[in-house]
Order: C-alpha cells, then sequence, then structure tokens
C-alpha cells in the first residue's frame, strides 16, 4: 500500500473527518483506542461507522481505523461497528501474542462473513511491548491478510523508562521491526512524533526511518503531512538510477547474464530487486492509487 504518511485522526472528533478526508495523507488511521476516553468509545464508534459508511469509494486514500486491542472490553463492540464498513485497514493494537492475533482476525472474518460482500480489510499490526518486538518476526507471518508492522514507541520505551531521544534506541527498534517485517514479507511503518511543534526533528526521523527500509510514518497533526510524503518517496537520482538498473538488466537477462556492471557497479538480483519497488512506488503515486 501508498501509505507515506498516515494521519491519526481521533474517532471522537467528528468535525475532523471530512478536513481528514481531503488532506494530502496517503492514508487515514481513525482511532478508536488511545485518543478516546473509554467513556466516549460507544458513541465515537457509532458515529465513525456512520461517517465511514456514507463514504464513495477513495482509491487514492488508505481508511484505516485502529481498534482496541483483543480481549480489551471494546474490541468485540468495535468490531461490530465496523462491520460491512468498507475499510482498507484494520490496526490492531499491542500485538504480541500469536494466539490472540489469530482470534482477532478470525472475529474480524466473522464479522465480515455476516456483511458481505465487502472487501475484506487487512491487518496492520502494532508493536509497542517489549514481548511484541521479541516476537514481530512470527506476529508479522500469522496470517496472509497481515500487511505490515508499525512501531508504538509511546507504549514501548516509556514503561522502560527508555528516551525518546535516544538515537541508538530508536534505531535498535526500527531495524528489529523493519527486518522482522522483511522476514515475512510485509511492509514496516514508522511511528508518531509527539512533538508537533518541531518540524525539524520530525523531518529527521522520516529521513532515518527512511534509510532503515520503513515505508512510512504516523502523522499526529497534518502539518507533519508534507515531509512524511516528500521523504518516503524516492529522489530524481533514484529514480534514474532504478531506471538504469532495469534497463541493464533487460539486456543482461536476454544475453543469459546474472550479475554485470553499472556505472562501474555490479548488479544482481538484490539490487534489480529494490530498482524493481522504487519503480512500482513511483508508478502507484502517479495513478493515485493506494493498493
Amino acid at each position: 500500500m501508498l501509505m507515506r504518511s498516515k494521519l491519526f485522526v481521533p474517532a471522537s472528533r467528528p468535525d475532523l473527518f471530512a478536513k481528514a478526508l481531503v488532506s494530502a495523507a496517503d492514508a487515514l488511521s481513525f482511532d478508536l483506542e488511545d485518543a478516546v476516553a473509554p467513556g466516549q468509545r460507544a458513541p465515537a464508534r457509532a458515529q465513525l461507522a456512520a461517517f465511514l459508511h456514507g463514504l464513495a469509494p477513495r482509491p487514492d486514500k488508505a481508511l484505516i481505523v485502529r481498534v482496541n486491542a483483543f480481549g480489551a472490553e471494546d474490541f468485540a463492540a468495535d468490531i461490530d461497528a465496523l462491520g460491512g464498513v468498507p475499510l482498507d485497514v484494520i490496526n490492531l493494537p499491542k500485538a504480541e501474542d500469536d494466539d490472540a492475533i489469530a482470534q482477532a482476525i478470525a472475529r474480524i472474518e466473522h464479522s465480515e462473513a455476516s456483511h458481505p460482500p465487502k472487501r475484506g480489510a487487512r491487518i496492520l499490526l502494532t508493536i509497542e511491548t517489549p514481548r511484541g518486538l521479541r516476537n514481530a518476526a512470527r506476529l508479522a507471518a500469522i496470517h496472509p491478510r497481515i500487511m505490515g508492522l508499525q512501531i508504538g514507541y509511546a507504549d514501548l520505551l516509556e514503561p522502560c523508562g527508555i528516551a525518546r531521544s535516544d538515537s541508538d534506541a530508536l534505531a535498535h527498534v526500527r531495524l528489529s521491526v523493519r527486518l522482522a517485517a522483511a522476514e515475512a514479507g510485509v511492509a514496516a511503518y514508522d511511528g508518531a512524533f509527539a512533538a508537533v511543534k518541531d518540524s525539524e526533528g520530525y523531518r529527521a526521523e522520516c529521513l532515518a526511518a527512511r534509510r532503515h527500509g520503513f515505508a512510512g510514518k504516523s502523522c499526529i497533526h497534518p502539518s507533519q503531512i508534507a515531509a512524511a510524503n516528500e521523504i518516503f518517496m524516492p529522489t530524481p537520482d533514484e529514480i534514474a538510477w532504478a531506471r538504469k538498473i532495469m534497463s541493464a538488466e533487460a539486456q543482461a537477462d536476454a544475453r543469459g547474464i546474472g550479475a554485470y556492471l553499472v556505472d562501474g557497479h555490479m548488479i544482481d538480483k538484490p539490487f534489480v530487486a529494490r530498482a524493481r519497488a522504487i519503480i512500482a512506488l513511483v508508478d502507484r503515486h502517479h495513478t493515485g492509487a493506494v493498493t
């Protein structure tokens, strides 16, 4: 999915729904979990479901709902309220246990079966506990509907007393999640940056996440969208290099050559795969499609 920027929208703020929809964010993540006080979750899920039911198809924007964690009091009510709603992704928070993830997806599939012909939503897991981080590779491969892992920094770091500003700690977490996602063949998405007024800090985290192979980053304010959209797109030089590799690969393939030089660099299968991924991302962006 094209989710360079994923804007969080509290489900208890219907005044923000339409504004978010016309934003430049690739994806909207309507939040029924931490952004909504427990006493407000029932009306929030009802008004969110009503809003989403009334939407026309949006091929240019991924629609996500972050539900409450499986086992929490509100999980079943969240899933019931979303029955028949045309969602692209359901975000499962606090992912750490195989059985819980499997049961949550089974519960989602049961709800979908009761409201055909809705397309089945894909599943995004948030890694935000030490156990979840340790088990991330296994969790990502539990079910074919899982499309990615994202990091929840606050829940992961704050209880441990790990400074959110510690770049070494963030790099360790990012690499662990990225490699876990790669093992399962899914995407990785970086977590939120709470200091909304620190635009340079947000850009720095976007750049670090991109260097670590992440596909996008959460936004908790519309002011963060432009940076994420810019940074998680290939640069003109990267696009040109990818096209050069693709051209050379076609010629080498016709000659039966597996490894060859492009501008003095040895190129083989891993570099070709990366070039194809870059061109595919550019093509998705140009067509305005999220999938």
